[in-house]
């Protein structure tokens, strides 16, 4: 049973600029930005569904999310049973990614679509919509967002956005936020106190998770271009000793190179938290000489000792020396999840929870938090392909293994 608290004064007008005693009835979109844990997407999901029904019957509508899965686990999972308590009825037809809703004696179906890249237009091609909502659009390419709102053909339709601030050279901030009056669009900034349900403790608690460039972003809700160090909080006091512990498992997470530098951390887990315990570095611009793939599946072998490794995770693109790996048949070898933004942030909130540990003797990744840089003449979010092979290494290790049960969790406001 879910229990209802107060809407902030920003989540109530999202659920009724629409109505028909609004004087923003009228706009055709509205627009959700801010800080993360704000309460815009709950509040959005359900003003969507309820203004559906309000002004439409027998009709088709589109929710798009980055991917069907969060989309789901975003939109779907939290406000289905927000509407089964309200007298909605609803049936879910997987195969089909299509939810069809009943309330007084109307239906409308509901097509879930993600908008992963480019290629995502086509699916949402050739339909007639009465009525889109994006959520996460910050993270959808333009010709697909594009793409679903020309569907929107029926008179009356009207277009939902929501998003987390990114580089303000994004297409979105540029041709939809900072020209929203000539879009007709209403456009609200949350801050995280516009969340009802987070408790002063709790709203301490988020602020505390990010730093610098994603402090602004995703606690102030500013549009902002990343520069300066990535991990600038990462000073002496963040490293720790290497004092021998009896760890329950232990992993390897590879960033691997020919010309660039390989780097190899072994990674131990006591007590819910993984140290890097050692590492393996071999820059062969530095040393005048290449190693092979063999050379450095010894060296892998050798940081890894006698331990059993539960994985070695490995950079997709070094197809080489992971098909060495599978045919020497002595490690279990996972190919990385490596999205370079989202993974330097799950990494910063990470190394700042202290969830993963830096070992003081691994030197290679101290010097190399010393030099990572933001790319500042880039308008999008990228670091300086340079001194970037550990860090590489660590976001690895973050995304593949944290990301699933990350210490983030999700707080609506109802």
């Amino acid at each position: 049973m879910i229990n209802f608290k107060t809407f902030s004064k920003k989540q109530s007008f999202v659920l009724s600029w629409w109505c028909k005693n609004s004087k923003f009835k009228n706009y055709d979109a509205i627009i959700c930005d801010g800080a993360v844990r704000s309460g815009k997407t709950i509040c959005m999901s359900i003003s969507f569904l309820l203004w559906c029904f309000y002004a439409f019957d027998d009709s088709n509508f589109a929710l798009c999310g980055k991917t069907i899965r969060s989309l789901k686990r975003n939109v779907i999972t939290p406000i289905l049973p927000i509407l089964s308590q309200i007298g909605f009825k609803y049936n879910i037809k997987v195969s089909e990614n299509i939810v069809n809703i009943t309330f007084n004696g109307k239906s409308n179906r509901f097509y879930l679509f993600g908008g992963r890249d480019e290629s995502s237009a086509s699916l949402i091609q050739g339909m007639t919509l009465s009525g889109i909502l994006f959520d996460e659009v910050a993270l959808m390419p333009r010709s697909f967002v594009e793409q679903g709102l020309a569907r929107c053909s029926v008179d009356g339709s009207k277009f939902w956005f929501n998003c987390n601030p990114e580089n303000p050279q994004h297409w979105f901030y540029t041709e939809w936020i900072l020209n929203h009056k000539n879009k007709n669009a209403i456009y609200i900034k949350f801050k995280m106190e516009d969340n009802p349900s987070l408790s002063p403790k709790m709203l301490e608690r988020y602020k505390s998770l990010y730093s610098g460039n994603f402090y602004k972003r995703f606690v102030e809700g500013e549009w902002t271009a990343l520069d300066g160090l990535v991990y600038p909080f990462m000073n002496n006091n963040m490293f720790a000793d290497n004092i021998p512990k009896n760890y329950s498992k232990y992993i390897v997470s590879c960033d691997y190179g020919i010309i660039n530098p390989s780097s190899f951390g072994l990674w131990g887990l006591y007590e819910g938290t993984w140290y890097r315990i050692n590492e393996y570095y071999y820059n062969s611009k530095k040393e005048g000489s290449q190693r092979t793939d063999e050379e450095h599946y010894n060296a892998l072998c050798e940081l890894c000792g006698e331990r059993k490794i539960s994985m070695v995770i490995v950079d997709p693109s070094a197809a080489s020396f992971i098909q060495l790996i599978m045919r020497k048949n002595k490690y279990n070898v996972v190919q990385a999840k490596n999205n370079v933004a989202d993974g330097i942030r799950l990494t910063s909130t990470a190394l700042k929870n202290k969830n993963i540990v830096i070992c003081k003797n691994c030197s290679d990744s101290i010097r190399e938090f010393g030099l990572y840089r933001w790319d500042e003449n880039n308008s999008r979010d990228c670091p300086i392909k340079e001194n970037d092979h550990a860090m590489d290494d660590i976001r690895y290790f973050v995304t593949t293994v944290l990301s699933n049960n990350n210490s983030e969790f999700f707080a609506i406001a109802l």
